[in-house]
């Protein structure tokens, strides 16, 4: 019960810290809504564990970097692939495969066992991701082979994420995403720092108009961007975010990795959620349905 509790709560909770870095990535560009987030969610992270007990130790360490190596690559990937398109298609493909992969990981290969409505939860939460994370585009173009390798690799990496912090000492605490923050952060700034000096180069002219790169698409375009708002939401996102992530983390601990994995997926929810609520955007009928199946799937995996 506990575990499907840190699930949906940090499902939820992910959800919402996209919204607002979608929001903050229009005002700033991605990578820089990213670092900052990443940075004001490593000082949470280090605040939380002084209230959640746990121990540094080399597996802690060494966990904790390659999940935010794991972490980093799957957000550019995914970010890719949605620049890409057609979003209706590709983010529900990546959510579902977030999901799979490290549930085959552990039925296969850690051994893990449900009940038979377990598995038949796991079924009914993978429905649920897709119909959730479904919003079907007017004149939606077929993906492209590129936009779909992409979406599939960041799912993999995402899935490859749960596993590797799954593999953490479970006496760790929170100090596995101290460390998954600090190769977050480097990543993430290391790139808005050598698109500024692309930037810088193009201004020089040592770039033509022909190859100079499309850094507004990642940094924002000079003419358009907001950093004050930008920040403010940058720092809503990186707070929320850490609680998810540190929620997520907890989740795995107390239970099954099969279980988090798929609550996990469910996090276009609370993205959903806050624009219809914030934007007024509409929320189709099919998304309703896969909410309703979600909270189905997460009362059969309790009773699990």
């Amino acid at each position: 019960m506990l575990t499907v509790i840190f699930g949906l709560s940090g499902a939820l909770v992910f959800g919402s810290g996209d919204f607002l870095g979608g929001l903050a990535s229009k005002r700033m560009g991605a990578f820089l809504a990213t670092g900052i987030a990443g940075l004001i969610g490593l000082f949470l992270l280090i605040g939380f564990t002084f209230i959640i007990p746990g121990e540094i130790s080399d597996g802690a360490i060494v966990w904790g970097l390659l999940s935010g190596l794991c972490g980093a690559v799957a957000i550019l990937l995914l970010y890719a692939a949605l620049a890409i398109g057609p979003m209706s298609i590709l983010s529900p493909l990546g959510a579902l495969i977030s999901a799979i992969f490290p549930v085959m990981w552990a039925l296969l290969i850690n051994g893990e066992s449900l009940v038979w409505f377990g598995y038949v939860a796991l079924v009914i939460g993978a429905i649920a991701i897709v119909l959730v994370a479904f919003t079907p585009e007017k004149e939606a173009v077929k993906p492209k082979a590129r936009g779909i390798i992409f979406a599939v690799i960041s799912g993999i990496l995402i899935g490859l994420f749960l596993i590797v912090l799954d593999q953490a000492p479970s006496d760790a605490g929170i100090y596995p995403l101290v460390f998954n923050r600090f190769v977050n952060i480097t990543i993430m700034f290391s790139v808005v720092f050598g698109i500024a000096l692309i930037r810088w180069a193009h201004r020089k002219g040592y770039f033509g108009k022909d190859g100079s790169p499309r850094a507004d698409l990642v940094v924002g375009d000079a003419g358009a961007t907001d950093y004050r708002n930008g920040i403010l939401l940058a720092l809503g996102c990186g707070i929320l975010d850490a609680t998810g992530n540190a929620l997520l983390l907890l989740g795995i601990q107390t239970g099954n990795l099969s279980v988090m994995s798929v609550l996990t997926a469910m996090y276009p929810a609370g993205t959903i959620i806050l624009a219809a609520l914030v934007l007024r955007e509409k929320i189709t009928k099919l998304q309703l349905v896969g909410m309703v199946l979600a909270l189905t799937a997460a009362a059969l995996l309790a009773l699990s």
